[in-house]
């Protein structure tokens, strides 16, 4: 079975290998590819694993020996899986593995609008506290999180364990989104409307996944419900989010701070308006990268190619009509 892998640096870094995989056929990695690359490397697979590379429907119809696309990620909107089902091609992604890593960035971002620790460290390094007349200052307002309220957009695995936290912390916990499960046990715990979060809440934290539904939802309509002193984060997909008109917002203070793990296009391109916005935090989507979580990746997309090759395909994401297994 000849195995291609399309970009799998990001996944592989730190000591993560791909030796497990070698064990399953004739495998072919690339760190990263491009989109001109994409097709004749498609070409050669039987298996083809994609992390951010796009897998369109002209790649997967031309790609004639291809049976199987892993997404080594949970988000799969990389792959046009309606292609992949006409051709009876499973696709599968990794549905847990950053739960923990993405909620514990998200109170990272969070508490460094809260406190922006870095910036005072800096100040420090640059002897304002040495000059200092008082033995302490503070360059930004200090926030303190107890008792307000966190909305969450979103309840899937991640947005569930942002709310054990954000309730571990003292707020009230609001969420919107379809209801994945029973509700929390904790109180103060909510299922509201989108525009009752929105007005409500003191930290609105976006977890849904994206797609045509979802794709622009935070905009300049929503932002003008929003309260002025809100913080906005974002570690999901940065398409949720007009980034013009959520630069404009912080800009006219319609809010006081936005924190983006995520943005429409990554790389980020040196024209993006939030570069330039006021009380904006970005960081290179890195909310998923932390070594154990990229073990855990690894670890299941492996597993599902290994599964496929049993004829027993697992975390497939794109309905019935695909093939069991290999067809040699």
């Amino acid at each position: 079975m000849r195995i291609v892998v399309l970009d799998g640096h990001t996944l592989a870094a730190d000591g993560n290998s791909w030796a497990a995989l070698e064990q399953l056929g004739e495998v072919e990695i690339h760190d990263r590819s491009s989109t001109d690359e994409v097709l004749p490397r498609a070409l050669r697979a039987e298996v083809l694993i994609t992390n951010k590379a796009r897998v369109q429907a002209d790649v997967i119809e031309q790609a004639a020996a291809l049976q199987f696309i892993a997404v080594s990620a949970t988000g799969h909107d990389c792959v046009d899986s309606a292609a992949a089902c006409r051709k009876a091609i499973p696709v599968s992604n990794v549905p847990e593995y950053g739960t923990d890593s993405v909620a514990q960035f998200t109170f990272a971002l969070l508490l460094e609008l809260c406190h922006r620790v870095g910036l005072h460290t800096e100040s420090v390094k640059g002897g304002e506290w040495s000059r200092s007349l008082d033995w302490c200052f503070w360059k930004s307002p200090q926030v303190e999180l107890r008792g307000k309220a966190m909305g969450i957009i979103g309840f899937g695995r991640i947005g569930r364990r942002v709310g054990e936290l954000a309730h571990a912390f003292g707020m009230r916990v609001l969420a919107t989104g379809r209801p994945l499960g029973s509700p929390p046990a904790y109180q103060p715990f909510a299922w509201v409307g989108l525009d009752e979060l929105l007005a409500q809440a003191d930290v609105i934290s976006l977890h849904c996944p994206m797609t045509t539904q979802t794709a622009g939802l935070v905009n300049r309509d929503r932002l003008g419900r929003v309260q002025p002193g809100a913080f906005l984060i974002n570690t999901s997909r940065g398409g949720l989010v007009v980034e013009d008109d959520l630069a404009d917002a912080l800009n006219r203070g319609m809010l006081a701070a936005a924190a983006v793990d995520v943005v429409s296009r990554e790389p980020i391109r040196a024209d993006n308006p939030l570069l330039a916005a006021r009380n904006c935090l970005i960081t290179p989507h890195i909310a998923w990268s932390t070594r154990e979580a990229r073990r855990r990746l690894l670890d299941v997309t492996v597993a599902n190619v290994a599964n496929f090759l049993r004829g027993s395909p697992t975390n497939v994401v794109n309905g019935a009509g695909v093939r069991l297994g290999p067809t040699n």
